[in-house]
């Protein structure tokens, strides 16, 4: 058959099919099409009216709200996207139109009128829910039958992701600061366009993986039921459809509301209830809702299935709250670099953070190259348009970052863009990933109760190092000169939390649910993200407001204590989520 896998591993490129790598390079130009855009976001939205690169002098929670939001639905539309090519389309059709419409939302973004803004963001979600959940699916198809390959495999797909992220938050964010917002946004969306270009006309490499689904016959479904006759089923009840219900509409009138009245000034649905203001009361009425419904289905399950799904909704619920904090990295955190960090060097510190960023820009670069290279040799013959497509991206590439290089080296002093210190967390996983990976396959690989407490823990302490160094920082200042080091610290810390939580969240969803109810706990993982980075920017649009009331430094002291607090929690709960997990680990 045309996908079998053994034709698949027929073209190889560093031992694995050549299709791998394909998918590497499309990853690798949505993340840097999305990390990029993200990188500049705010600081347009908020930067000064007048100057030399003028932004939008939004108010920061109005900034952060829309931020909020448009992560909150990255999260989420993921989930229909992936039904769409299970069930309708395809998956390789999922992907080029998705990366379609990113394109067309880059482009608006690019126009930089309030109207394109939206329009735009609309755009990038809707096409990232189609493309998000697709290319893993492709690479899970491929290696079938080839299991001891795909932890490989999925390693080198992650790379892409680093290396996407990277480049587009290095080379968008440096030119959206020095040369023009919407050179910035465009940029990104000329990347997302070749990428889909790429992958278009790479799809001979694939045979039939990916292609439109064919429908059951009814006898395959009689014999896949028979298959699973021991399966108990839990169908949704009157009371589970009321509780979505009350969860959907209690949730979107809060997600609706505020940016409508932070941005708009629209208070239609900006309700005060109990007390709560900014329709906070629908927000706890959500939350509620949600809890209630685990509540009640989880119970009707088998004992051993319901302990699993208790323990895993335990860990759901640690990780809304880490990336409450993370994410602070796309929103307080630029802002705080902006105004409250030292970025201007000189002399022997402006020499030195020149070669940091020569080594940190080319080497990677360089390697990644390397990779094109090696994908170029095996596959011209086959898929010469697209390789001729990546190539000339890559030209584009090494173009601006020479440009960007003999630009910095020509200035006698140096201000480091405020998007340079982003890339600190791409970096950092790319040095640090291989040890945390070795750790977790050696025999001291830690439960998973100490690695979300070791994640949650570090993320504090990265925290606990802004708010050190913002001790001295007075309440209702607005500017500052503090150390650039405090950042580095931060942004270390977070990371090494990262890889210690964030990909336990995936591995332990396969490890504690059995296949039928993946779909529910899958949406389950994925909302609790996307709460969490909603509640990061909901939370984060009042740093002005707690810097004038308290300080800065009590800011940052909140995202120290709730995540190292909650670690210990973790530790605390061992016994109880050793034996909800009945032997998993």
């Amino acid at each position: 058959m045309s996908n079998s896998s053994e034709n698949f591993f027929q073209t190889k490129v560093m031992g694995h099919p050549a299709g791998l790598f394909v998918l590497f390079f499309t990853e690798m130009w949505e993340r840097f099409s999305y990390y990029g855009m993200r990188a500049i976001l705010v600081i347009f939205l908020t930067g000064a009216l007048i100057g030399d690169n003028p932004g939008w002098a939004w108010d920061t929670s109005a900034a952060l709200s829309l931020l909020g939001t448009y992560a909150l639905f990255v999260y989420l539309t993921p989930l229909l996207g992936g039904w769409l090519a299970d069930n309708k389309i395809g998956y390789r059709n999922a992907v080029v139109i998705g990366a379609l419409l990113m394109t067309l939302g880059h482009a608006s973004m690019a126009i930089e009128t309030p109207t394109f803004l939206y329009i735009g963001i609309a755009f990038l979600i809707v096409g990232n829910g189609f493309f998000k959940p697709n290319m893993t699916s492709i690479i899970s198809k491929m290696y079938e039958g080839h299991d001891e390959k795909k932890d490989g495999a999925y390693n080198i797909f992650y790379m892409g992701v680093n290396a996407g992220a990277f480049l587009g938050i290095m080379l968008c964010g440096w030119v959206g600061e020095k040369v023009g917002w919407s050179y910035g946004f465009g940029l990104a969306g000329i990347f997302m366009f070749l990428g889909m270009l790429q992958f278009y006309f790479a799809q001979a490499l694939f045979g039939n993986i990916g292609d439109k689904p064919v429908a059951l016959t009814q006898d395959q479904k009689d014999e896949e039921a028979k298959a699973h006759p021991e399966e108990k089923r839990n169908p949704f009840l009157t009371i589970d459809y009321i509780l979505v219900g009350v969860f959907v509409i209690s949730a979107l009138i809060f997600i609706i509301n505020d940016p409508l009245s932070k941005i708009g000034d629209i208070q239609t649905l900006n309700y005060s209830i109990a007390g709560l203001s900014d329709s906070l009361f629908f927000a706890l009425v959500a939350a509620i809702s949600f809890i209630v419904l685990l509540v009640v289905r989880i119970p009707r399950y088998a004992k051993i299935e319901r302990d699993r799904m208790i323990a895993f909704a335990i860990f759901c619920l640690f990780t809304v709250f880490f990336w409450a904090a993370f994410e602070q990295a796309a929103g307080s955190l630029p802002l705080y670099t902006r105004d409250f960090t030292n970025r201007l060097l000189e002399g022997n510190a402006a020499t030195l953070f020149k070669i940091v960023d020569l080594i940190v820009t080319v080497v990677p670069l360089a390697i990644i190259t390397y990779v094109l290279y090696s994908l170029f040799r095996q596959t011209y013959k086959r898929i010469g348009l697209s390789n001729v497509i990546l190539a000339f991206s890559f030209v584009i590439v090494w173009g601006i970052v020479i440009y960007k290089l003999s630009v910095e080296f020509q200035s006698t002093e140096t201000e480091v863009p405020v998007t340079w210190f982003a890339i600190l967390n791409s970096l950092f996983i790319i040095i640090f990933a291989p040890l945390f990976t070795k750790w977790w396959d050696s025999r001291y690989n830690p439960p998973a109760s100490v690695k979300y407490f070791l994640g949650l823990f570090l993320l504090g302490i990265g925290f606990a190092f802004l708010a050190f160094g913002a001790r001295n920082v007075p309440s209702g200042a607005e500017t500052a000169s503090l150390s650039m080091a405090w950042l580095v610290f931060a942004y270390l810390f977070h990371t090494l939390g990262e890889l210690c939580l964030s990909p336990m969240g995936l591995s332990y969803l396969s490890k504690l649910i059995p296949a039928r109810m993946i779909a529910f706990m899958f949406g389950v993982y994925y909302l609790a993200i996307a709460i969490g980075n909603k509640l990061a920017h909901y939370v984060g649009g009042d740093i002005e407001q707690i810097t004038k009331d308290y300080s800065l430094s009590t800011f940052f002291l909140i995202f120290t204590i709730i995540p190292i607090g909650l670690g210990l929690v973790s530790l605390m709960l061992h016994p109880l989520l050793k034996r909800l997990m009945h032997g998993v680990r």
